[in-house]
């Protein structure tokens, strides 16, 4: 059983009917998987924005359709690019005892402590999520990455260095161990950097104003030698 609990309505309107659906203060969704035809539903908007924050795409829901159970996880969530407002919702239904693929936050801890941290270096995260596969009840909130024995500009975390928990494995067996989950980088030292660029930018440019102030009398004057 899980914690995140959602009771879905069945429903029948689609296309441009949607409108009157969110209009009302519902969120249209679609529950597909398990060997059993797609299931359109709704749910409240309050209700359901609210199980989604909980759940995330790595927690399991329990659905309850029409007052029959389904566990389910979330699989894609569409929201208005303008009022961020949740538009529509997929959720995958899965069984206790399959192995199921969702995307989990990679989330670095103990940087504070780290000798990195006391030189003034900055983490850069590129990689913030992972996908996973595991069984419903193994999926994993979050995968934390101690991150304080950092200390040059020349370590870095890697996909190697994240401990997967029991029955949890990478759900792409291809991705590279050495790809880079964050990295260090020196705020001060690529400010002065930006600073010097900026300098040289400023003299070369000044540097050319005279030349093309002298270039101007001459090509006025071709130009009416030219006329002539």
């Amino acid at each position: 059983m899980s914690e995140n609990k959602l009771s879905l309505d069945k429903r029948t309107a689609t296309g441009k009917k949607l409108s009157a659906i969110r209009a009302d203060g519902f969120i249209p969704s679609v529950v597909y998987g398990d060997k059993n035809e797609p299931i359109l539903a709704q749910s409240t908007y309050n209700d359901t924005e609210k199980v989604l924050r909980a759940a995330g795409y790595h927690s399991t829901i329990d659905l309850t359709v029409d007052g029959k159970s389904t566990m389910a996880i979330v699989k894609d969530v569409q929201v208005d690019p303008v009022s961020r407002k949740i538009m529509n919702v997929e959720f995958q239904a899965v069984s206790a005892d399959k192995a199921v693929e969702a995307t989990t936050p990679i989330v670095l801890v103990g940087f504070e402590t780290s000798e990195a941290n006391k030189l003034h270096y900055a983490i850069l995260q590129v990689m913030e999520e992972v996908e996973v596969k595991a069984k419903p009840a193994d999926l994993p909130k979050e995968l934390t990455v101690d991150v304080s024995k950092l200390a040059t500009l020349d370590d870095k975390i890697t996909i190697s260095d994240i401990v997967l928990p029991k029955g949890v494995e990478l759900a792409d067996k291809e991705l590279d161990a050495e790809q880079i989950v964050a990295n260090l980088y020196d705020p001060a030292a690529e400010a002065a950097a930006r600073e010097a660029a900026d300098k040289a930018a400023a003299e070369a440019a000044e540097e050319a104003a005279p030349a093309a102030e002298e270039a101007a009398p001459a090509a006025e004057g071709e130009a009416e030698k030219t006329e002539e």
